[in-house]
């Protein structure tokens, strides 16, 4: 069966899907954030299939997530860095990593985040990079920008109409959230 692509679709979301929505391209993206850069250090590392990892690979170059750069000659063979976009994709790992503490480590916290510098324990959560608020269900909303084609506006008209006083359940150590009612035009 052929993978729909959403490359065309203008929703960030679904476009950033189709770079990255393959389970082995987001962890090929997390060792290359722990330093790995070498076709056999990713295999190794993920116990992968060559010619699956050669796959991922090419679309992580092609997407400008990694760049290939020759490390030897005779035989040539190539490393894989992260590109500027590539290191942009950070937060989303430790997004992943966050919520995946919280939500699935039944058996308890196998991996930690903490400073370089001083080891301190850390939790990443997403801010605002103006204001470094706390952004959550409770204090965003999503609204169509200015590029925004006829399909996004109407849909993001639909969840604004649908998004008056909706009560989200309560999750483990949140209260239940309430979303303001918005104002008639």
């Amino acid at each position: 069966m052929q993978r729909t692509s959403f490359a065309r679709q203008q929703c960030p979301v679904a476009r950033s899907l189709d770079c990255v929505g393959e389970w082995w391209s987001i962890v090929i993206l997390r060792d290359a954030f722990h330093g790995l850069s070498r076709f056999e250090e990713f295999q190794e590392s993920l116990g992968i299939s060559s010619n699956m990892l050669s796959r991922r690979l090419k679309a992580l170059v092609k997407s400008g997530l990694l760049q290939r750069r020759a490390y030897q000659q005779r035989p040539t063979r190539y490393a894989y860095l992260l590109t500027p976009r590539g290191r942009d994709f950070l937060p989303v790992i430790l997004a992943l990593l966050a919520w995946g503490n919280r939500h699935l480590a039944t058996e308890g916290i196998a991996v930690e985040v903490r400073d370089r510098l001083t080891g301190q324990l850390l939790d990443p959560i997403v801010v605002d990079r103006e204001t470094l608020k706390h952004l959550t269900a409770e204090t965003i909303s999503l609204a169509a920008g200015p590029a925004a084609g006829p399909g996004v506006r109407a849909r993001m008209a639909r969840v604004a109409s649908r998004r008056r006083d909706v009560r989200l359940p309560a999750g483990p150590g949140n209260r239940a959230l309430r979303l303001p009612k918005r104002a008639k035009h």
